[in-house]
């Protein structure tokens, strides 16, 4: 009699494809995936695995961010990426003129970038500019500054623990036991 192997670790937890049904996502996951099946470049595949992943781990980019990392000693001239959106910053009083691609760019920052003679490209513009990834800075959104992340970690009370509670409101009444006030 044979043993039966035991299957229950079996699953591969990576994605091969995006779960979102957006017919355009899905164009440019057919152009990525090509890309990065036939040219050597590493930033096709890296691209193609950022476009499967949740709108979570796709973390908005702010002008000013993407601004500052421009700024860095030889990325003159080059081509900001970012797979995720570009937002708006209006702290940020002056941006300087620069090439952008996004997957979304939000009203505001279209405009500023527009008045200030940058340019925006979507990525099958990219593709067709630098199908390499050539002259390129890829950039990222800060994932963990979602507000949720606040609650994560040691039990908010714990010696040393930062971990900010679940309460319905800031308030006299809420959470303010010895320790808190």
């Amino acid at each position: 009699m044979g043993i039966d192997i035991c299957h229950k670790h079996d699953r591969k937890v990576h994605r091969t494809s995006p779960k979102s049904e957006d017919i355009y996502l899905r164009l440019l996951v057919k152009l990525y995936r090509f890309l990065a099946r036939r040219s050597e470049a590493k930033f096709n595949k890296i691209i193609l695995k950022r476009l499967f992943m949740s709108k979570n781990n796709r973390a908005p980019l702010s002008i000013a961010r993407v601004t500052r990392l421009m700024k860095k000693k030889g990325r003159e001239g080059k081509t900001a990426v970012i797979v995720g959106t570009v937002t708006d910053d209006n702290r940020i009083h002056v941006i300087p003129k620069m090439t952008i691609c996004a997957l979304r760019f939000t009203k505001g920052v279209r405009a500023r970038i527009l008045k200030a003679g940058g340019t925006m490209l979507t990525f099958d513009q990219l593709a067709l500019k630098t199908p390499k990834g050539k002259n390129t800075v890829l950039m990222q959104g800060p994932r963990k500054a979602r507000e949720a992340y606040r609650h994560f970690g040691p039990a908010p009370g714990l010696p040393g623990s930062t971990t900010a509670p679940y309460v319905r409101s800031k308030g006299r009444k809420f959470e303010r036991a010895r320790g808190r006030r």
